[in-house]
C-alpha cells in the first residue's frame, strides 16, 4: 500500500489532512438552525457559490472522465456547454426567482405550492432515487482513483474498500457544518484539483520530445483517421456514439442542464445560499463560464496521454530514453500515468487533487439529499405529530440523514463498478447517462407546471414514474428481455432523456387542472 510514494508525497498527504481537519472545525462553528445548515443563512458570496456549483458538476467525473474522453475521443464534449448556457438562462428566468419568492429550502416546494404536499414529497423521493444513481456513479469514479492509489489495482475488493474510505472521510468532514462547510470545502478542493491538472499538463508537455506543431499535427491526424481536435460534430447520429453531436447539444444537453441547474437539489441548493435571486442567477451563469476552461484542462491531459502512450514514433525521438508503454485498462489511463511516471512531490500533489475531487463528489450529495429528506419528508411528518419542534432537532436529524445517504451512495458506487464494467461505457458518458433516470420525469412535470394549467397530484406521480421507466426500457440490456434481436436498437442517453421528458410531460398534462393556476399559486 502506498509503496509508490516517497516521504515528500506522504508529507503532503499529512499537511492536506491537517488542512481538512482545521477548515472543517472552523466552518462548523456557527450552525444552529436549518437555514444555516441547509441554506448557509443566505449569505454566501457569488464567486464561492459559482466555484461550488462548478465542483459539484465536475469533481471526480472530470478528473477521470476528462482524460478518458481526451484519450479515447476528441474535444466535442466542450461543445455541450452551448446547451449549458441555454439551460442556465432558462433557469435564471423561470425558476430561480420562484425559489426565492417562496423562500424555498428545496426546489420541490414549487410543486407543493401548485399540487399540494404529496407532489413535493413524490418529486423529492424521485430526486433522491435518481441522485443515488448519479452521485453513486461519481463516487464510483472517485473510488477507482483511490483504489489505484492505495492498492495499485481496480479489482472489486479494492474499489469497494476505497468507496468505504471516501464515504467515511467525507461524512465526518461535512456532517456537522452543513452547506456552508460544503461550499467552503468545494472552493478549497476545486483550487486543489485544478492546480493539480495544470501541473500534470506541464509534466506531460516536458516529457514529450516534440514541438507544438508536431503534437498538433499528430492530434489532427491520429492513426484511426478521426481528428482528436474536432470540436463541433455535425453528424446525424442518435446512437451512443453521437451523444456529443450538435443535434444532441441543442436538445438533450439543454434538457440535461435545465434539470441539473434548476431541478436537481444537489446543485440548486448552492444557488439558494446567495442573498437573493439575482445573485443566485449570477453565480449559476458564472459557474457555466468557469466549466469550459476547467474541462478543457482535463481533456488536454487525455490528448497528451494519447501522444505519450500511443505515438511511439514521437516519443522515441530525441534522448533515446525508453518509450512509455501503457499496461492497464483504458479506464485507468490517467491514474496509471500519475502512479508510474510522475516525479516525487508532484505525484503527491496530483494525488491530493484526486482526493479533493473525490471528497467534493461525496460532499456535494450529502447535504442536498439530507435537506430533501428532512425538509420535504421528515419535517412535515414530525410537525403533524407535534405542533412545534425545536430547530436543533431538525439539524440533528439532518446529520443522521447524512449518514443514511452516505451508506446509500456507497452501496450504489459498488453496484456501479459492475454496471460500468459490464457496459464498458466511457466514464464521462456513464456519469451523465445515469442522471436520465430521474431527470426525465422531473422535466416533464416542471414544464407542464410552468407553462400550462394542466396536471393533478395523480398525474404528477404517474409522470415521475413513467419518466423513470422509459429510459430504463431503452437500455440495451433491458431490451433483451422484451424485444427480439432484430428489433433492438441503441439510443444515446441524450435521446433517452428527450423521449422520456416528452412522454412524462404528456402523462402529466393528462391530469385535470386543479383549479388553481401557476400564477395564482406562486408568490409574486
Amino acid at each position: 500500500m502506498l509503496t509508490q510514494y516517497t516521504s515528500i508525497d506522504l508529507l503532503l498527504f499529512i499537511l492536506y489532512g491537517l488542512l481538512l481537519a482545521v477548515s472543517g472545525w472552523y466552518f462548523n462553528r456557527k450552525t444552529t438552525t436549518t437555514s444555516d445548515y441547509f441554506l448557509g443563512g443566505h449569505v454566501m458570496p457569488v464567486w464561492m457559490v459559482a466555484i461550488s456549483v462548478l465542483a459539484t458538476s465536475q469533481s471526480a467525473a472530470t478528473f477521470l472522465g476528462g482524460p478518458d474522453q481526451g484519450y479515447r475521443g476528441d474535444l466535442t464534449y466542450l461543445a455541450t456547454n452551448i446547451g449549458a448556457f441555454i439551460a442556465a438562462f432558462f433557469v435564471a428566468r423561470f425558476l430561480i426567482p420562484r425559489f426565492y419568492a417562496l423562500k424555498a429550502f428545496t426546489v420541490y416546494e414549487l410543486l407543493e405550492n401548485r399540487f399540494g404536499e404529496p407532489a413535493k414529497q413524490q418529486a423529492g423521493l424521485m430526486y433522491l432515487f435518481g441522485r443515488v444513481f448519479a452521485s453513486g456513479a461519481r463516487l464510483y469514479m472517485a473510488a477507482l482513483a483511490v483504489a489505484m492509489i492505495i492498492f495499485g489495482n481496480i479489482n472489486a475488493s479494492s474499489v469497494i474498500s476505497a468507496t468505504l474510505i471516501i464515504s467515511v472521510i467525507g461524512l465526518v468532514y461535512s456532517i456537522y457544518g452543513g452547506i456552508r462547510t460544503v461550499i467552503y470545502s468545494d472552493v478549497m478542493q476545486a483550487i486543489t484539483y485544478v492546480s493539480a491538472a495544470i501541473a500534470v499538463i506541464v509534466a506531460l508537455w516536458l516529457a514529450i520530445p516534440a514541438d507544438f506543431s508536431t503534437v498538433l499535427e499528430a492530434l489532427q491526424h491520429p492513426s484511426d483517421g478521426q481528428s482528436k481536435l474536432l470540436l463541433f460534430d455535425t453528424r446525424l447520429d442518435i446512437g451512443p456514439g453521437g451523444v456529443f453531436t450538435l443535434l444532441s447539444v441543442f436538445t438533450g444537453f439543454v434538457l440535461l442542464n435545465i434539470a441539473a441547474f434548476g431541478l436537481d437539489q444537489d446543485m440548486t441548493q448552492r444557488v439558494l445560499t446567495c442573498k437573493n435571486a439575482q445573485e443566485g442567477a449570477r453565480a449559476m451563469l458564472l459557474s457555466v463560464v468557469m466549466v469550459i476552461p476547467v474541462m478543457l484542462l482535463f481533456i488536454i491531459i487525455g490528448l497528451l496521454l494519447y501522444i505519450y502512450y500511443q505515438r511511439p514514433d514521437i516519443m522515441s525521438t530525441g534522448s533515446g530514453a525508453p518509450v512509455p508503454e501503457f499496461a492497464g485498462e483504458q479506464v485507468t489511463i490517467f491514474m496509471y500515468y500519475v502512479l508510474t511516471d510522475l516525479p516525487a512531490g508532484l505525484k503527491g500533489l496530483v494525488t491530493i487533487g484526486i482526493l479533493a475531487a473525490a471528497l467534493s463528489t461525496l460532499n456535494s450529495g450529502l447535504n442536498s439529499m439530507s435537506s430533501v429528506l428532512i425538509q420535504d419528508l421528515y419535517r412535515p411528518w414530525k410537525l403533524k405529530q407535534h405542533d412545534s419542534c425545536a430547530e436543533e432537532h431538525f439539524v440533528s436529524a439532518g446529520r443522521v440523514a447524512m449518514a443514511i445517504v452516505a451508506l446509500a451512495l456507497a452501496l450504489m458506487a459498488c453496484l456501479c463498478y459492475y454496471w460500468q464494467q459490464y457496459s464498458d461505457t466511457p466514464l464521462l458518458q456513464f456519469a451523465l447517462g445515469v442522471m436520465v433516470f430521474s431527470y426525465s420525469g422531473l422535466l416533464g412535470v416542471y414544464f407542464v407546471t410552468l407553462f400550462t394549467q394542466r396536471g393533478s397530484p395523480a398525474s404528477v406521480l404517474t409522470a415521475l414514474i413513467i419518466g423513470f421507466i422509459i429510459p430504463l426500457l431503452l437500455q440495451p440490456y433491458i431490451m433483451e428481455w422484451y424485444l427480439p434481436e432484430s428489433m433492438r436498437f441503441s439510443l444515446g442517453f441524450t435521446w433517452q432523456l428527450v423521449i422520456g421528458t416528452l412522454i412524462a410531460g404528456v402523462v402529466c398534462a393528462v391530469g385535470r387542472p386543479s383549479g388553481k393556476t401557476w400564477q395564482e399559486a406562486s408568490v409574486q
